[in-house]
């Protein structure tokens, strides 16, 4: 009898399989599904209930033998009924008279009146319920051990077909529902066209969808503010050129007049934000006071020009050095330049820069947004920023994600398809720009904006929870900041200390390299903005995309693989030795580590040791405290870190791997260089096996090990991540709330399910599709 019904089993899995190839929705697979069981385990009944969204009804979906016209309508509560036993007991429940149990539940409706005995299983996935699978017979009778197990196999392959079913529902929803849009849009567009009615007075505005690049997320509905200026900078002004010693007190005039007006505006920002942030107006005073930059103007002021003319051919001149950077953020800075010569023309001219207050809140549209522009703005009243110009490193956008405005810049053509009247949403989550949507487009968006205000107040909970698993695996989730201005957001995210603190960032905002007190001072002010929680402080990174206008760096050919990051640091030891000494400085009696770039082998590590040595000795001598115990740890970020984990792993106390770079390096593929962006991939088997391997070589050297790239912003490869065995996460802190809820919605159990599979895989496109079926599967158990 065993082996017969284990041959039974087996043909049932066999035929099940069959079954789901030609079955076309969920419903004619249950259904076929119940019948191919009740036939072959000879019961009278089969029976699947499914948990609905609330995760508390269970609802009959499909059934043989009990009344068909019952499926959908019987329910009951996890704590009612024998089926709801099952679910709540998460395990088989066999009874030979159900009638006699005090669970027992009578649905008039269903027949079942005239079935004695119950065998119920629970099908769940990854330790979360999802329903159960039940059959029945009319004669008192005891299920033996081996028809418990068959069922129980099948239910497991039912389980599955459930998940996948599901997700196909979601895939075909969301594809619906793109398509419901994308007609919508269609049909506004045809209803515009045939609606050029001649004898209309007022004919309704043709809407328009504009893109660029989403710097800031989030969305915005509203009437716009136009901020249109005339460009001093571009102007064709006939001057008459007084005698140079005039010309001479109208330049020095004008730049004294918008010094005055710079520290006014670094005070404001630095009372509405704070002082990181308005850093860039000193930065702009740095250069109003720049001896190099006022003598080019007052030479040409020599040679006959006037002084409108001799500031707009310096001031351009500066502009055009900083637009033909390499370093996107020094190309950025363009923009600060024309920002400061703008001011002094105006100056010059007698006029003021400062703009009217907003009356009421609107969305702010321009050719481009200065920082002076969000400086003498009521910046309460900014809904939204739209431009033609500007990018990620902007400091409008710097600004604008810091106050949580969103923001979408590089439109070309922007303000000559923009009328002072006109509606816009702004969607810069991906880039979009309706301009006089339609009704029914702007009611999507306003669902869309309750939506996210909603997800976004319910993250809000999440905060001060700790991310742990369902079955009780805490992981970490820090944050990665450059600014000050940075740790608000953070601590608002709920981040749990920084596990990268780019150093950089504060030596481009300044005219020198910042000495060890101006640096300790900065890392204070981290320290305190995240009371006591950890910090890790990576070393000074600068080369490759990343240069300071103080520091003179050789011309290279592949920058990312030259002179940059901890080959700097080791060849300039005296810029070294202060930011060590800062460091070390801020560390007494504060949980801070520090951690090194770009490390590539072993003499490094052994350089840094030796070097820290002969700072602790000197600050010893010099009587100031330090932390004399710091941890110190190295980013794994190339394929020779990772190749050399096992003997790095003797020599430092803890892995931080920025897979960013790693990814670039391990498959050659510039991740700033459109033309190779689809081999910059983190879904790659020599990425994700790196990554193992690294874990590995930790736990071989009994070190920590974190991951500090975006690779971890996505939920669903966070939980590849810690199945990889990394349960210490940093990143860009708008993504903690949602990787947070995945983690706190799942068991470390499926995670590592997530990465066994994944390391099975030969390719990444393989990987990718799968990822993708795991972020849609996610979505689901988080609704």
């Amino acid at each position: 009898m065993p082996e017969r019904t284990e041959s039974l089993g087996l043909r049932t899995l066999e035929d099940i399989s069959t079954l789901i190839l030609h079955s076309h929705d969920l419903k004619e697979t249950l259904d076929n599904i119940v019948a191919l069981v009740a036939g072959r385990m000879n019961s009278d009944v089969c029976s699947i209930y499914l948990l609905d969204d609330d995760n508390e009804t269970l609802r009959l979906k499909s059934t043989k033998g009990l009344a068909h016209s019952s499926v959908g309508k019987i329910t009951m509560k996890i704590t009612e009924g024998l089926t709801g036993l099952v679910l709540e007991k998460r395990d088989i429940v066999s009874l030979e008279n159900a009638h006699e149990h005090p669970r027992y539940k009578y649905f008039p409706e269903s027949g079942e009146e005239r079935y004695q005995s119950f065998l119920g299983i629970p099908l769940v996935q990854n330790h979360a319920p999802i329903g159960v699978i039940v059959i029945q017979h009319r004669e008192t009778r005891a299920y033996s051990r081996t028809e418990a197990s068959t069922l129980s196999t099948i239910a497991c392959q039912i389980t599955s077909i459930v998940i996948n079913a599901r997700l196909l529902d979601s895939i075909r929803h969301k594809d619906e529902e793109r398509a419901r849009l994308e007609s919508k849009l269609e049909k506004i567009r045809l209803e515009n066209l045939s609606s050029s009615d001649p004898d209309s007075a007022l004919p309704e505005k043709n809407p328009l969808i504009l893109t660029g690049t989403p710097v800031a997320p989030g969305f915005a509905v509203g009437k716009i503010y136009l901020l249109g200026r005339r460009n001093p900078l571009e102007a064709v002004v006939v001057e008459k050129v007084m005698p140079p010693e005039e010309e001479h007190e109208r330049v020095l005039q004008a730049l004294e007049k918008t010094r005055i007006q710079t520290l006014y505006l670094e005070k404001r920002v630095a009372g509405i934000l704070s002082e990181d942030d308005a850093a860039i107006f000193h930065t702009h005073l740095l250069i109003l006071e720049d001896r190099g930059f006022i003598n080019k103007i007052l030479d040409l002021v020599d040679q006959g020009h006037g002084a409108g003319r001799a500031i707009r051919e310096v001031v351009n001149y500066y502009i055009t050095a900083f637009a033909q950077m390499e370093d996107p953020y020094m190309r950025s800075r363009s923009a600060d330049m024309e920002d400061i010569g703008r001011r002094v023309l105006e100056s010059l001219e007698g006029g003021e820069v400062l703009q009217e207050e907003l009356l009421e809140s609107r969305l702010l549209v321009s050719s481009e947004i200065f920082p002076s522009d969000l400086a003498t703005l009521d910046m309460e009243k900014i809904l939204g920023i739209v431009t033609e110009k500007g990018d990620l490193n902007s400091h409008a956008a710097i600004i604008a994600r810091s106050l949580g405005i969103p923001a979408v810049m590089g439109i070309e053509g922007l303000v000559r398809q923009i009328e002072p009247d006109d509606d816009l949403i702004v969607d810069g989550n991906i880039g979009h720009v309706y301009i006089n949507p339609h009704q029914r487009i702007r009611s999507e968006y306003e669902r869309l904006q309750r939506d996210y205000s909603l997800k976004m107040k319910g993250f809000e909970g999440l905060r001060d929870l700790p991310a742990i698993t369902r079955d009780g695996v805490r992981v970490f989730l820090r944050a990665n900041i450059g600014l000050v201005s940075d740790i608000r957001v953070a601590v608002a995210q709920g981040a749990e200390g920084v596990g990268l603190y780019r150093t950089e960032f504060p030596f481009m905002a300044r005219k020198a390299f910042p000495d060890r007190h101006e640096q300790s001072a900065i890392y204070k002010k981290i320290l305190a903005g995240f009371a006591g929680q950890p910090l890790t402080i990576r070393t000074l990174d600068i080369g490759g995309d990343k240069g300071l206008p103080y520091f003179s760096h050789p011309a290279e050919e592949n920058p990312f693989m030259g002179w940059r990051a901890i080959r700097i640091s080791l060849d300039c030891c005296d810029i070294f030795r202060e930011q060590l000494a800062a460091i070390l400085m801020t560390a007494k009696g504060s949980e801070v580590r520090i951690m090194f770039p770009m490390i590539s082998g072993i003499e490094e590590v052994r350089a840094i040791r030796q070097l820290i040595r002969e700072v602790m000795s000197e600050l010893e001598l010099a009587g100031i405290p330090f932390k004399s115990d710091i941890p110190l740890g190295i980013m794994v970020e190339t394929p020779a870190a990772v190749l050399g984990a096992e003997i790095l792993a003797k020599e430092v106390d803890f892995f931080s791997i920025g897979t960013n770079d790693l990814i670039q390096y391990t498959l050659a593929a510039d991740r700033n260089n459109s033309r190779v962006k689809q081999y910059y991939t983190p879904y790659h088997p020599a990425v994700i096996h790196s990554i193992r391997k690294v874990v590995l070589a930790a736990k071989t050297g009994n070190i920590s090990v974190s991951l500090c790239g975006e690779m971890a912003a996505s939920p669903a490869n966070a939980l590849l991540l810690m199945g990889l065995g990394i349960t210490d996460f940093s990143m860009s802190a708008p993504s903690i709330p949602v990787v947070k809820q995945a983690i706190r919605s799942v068991s470390a159990e499926y995670a590592e399910r997530i990465a066994g599979e994944v390391l099975l895989m030969e390719s990444n496109l393989e990987i990718k599709e799968y990822m993708h079926s795991v972020e849609l599967e996610l979505e689901r158990i988080m609704q």
